[in-house]
């Protein structure tokens, strides 16, 4: 049951952060998702990201299509502002980056069974016949 609540809760903050683009695709940003997946310090997320992206390269797909640089300004405190470096993650390099992730953090290992059980959902679904997944689209979603 905690670790329901543990992936129920997961789930939440990931859906939370997520932002949608002008063309209407989902994405994340890279320091508010490594901080739901425990990374505290920027130097290890960027590591982490580094694996995914090769993992996505590895994999045959273009790594400009799931991870794109950015830069923002942040606030350092005293009305000072700095530009920081970060990623625009699509949801395939956002499970990328919690296969790569440190398997000890409990955070990482949930990141990795919300995918597993996202991925399963997806397969179920491509099953349906498409009146099943307009019945479903329209009950559940």
């Amino acid at each position: 049951m905690a670790k329901e609540i543990i992936i129920n809760s997961l789930n939440k903050n990931f859906e939370s952060i997520k932002k949608i683009d002008e063309g209407s695709v989902e994405y994340w940003e890279a320091r508010e998702l490594m901080s739901i997946l425990g990374y505290e310090k920027w130097q290890n997320a960027e590591e982490v990201i580094a694996r995914a992206a090769k993992a996505c390269l590895n994999s045959g797909q273009a790594v400009d299509n799931h991870f794109t640089a950015l830069s923002k300004m942040v606030n350092i405190g005293l009305n000072t502002v700095r530009k920081v470096r970060d990623w625009k993650l699509d949801r395939y390099a956002c499970y990328l980056i919690a296969q790569n992730g440190d398997p000890k953090k409990q955070e990482i290992a949930m990141a990795q069974t919300y995918f597993a059980i996202q991925t399963r959902k997806h397969e179920i679904f491509e099953q349906f016949s498409e009146t099943d997944k307009r019945l479903f689209i329209r009950f559940v979603g």
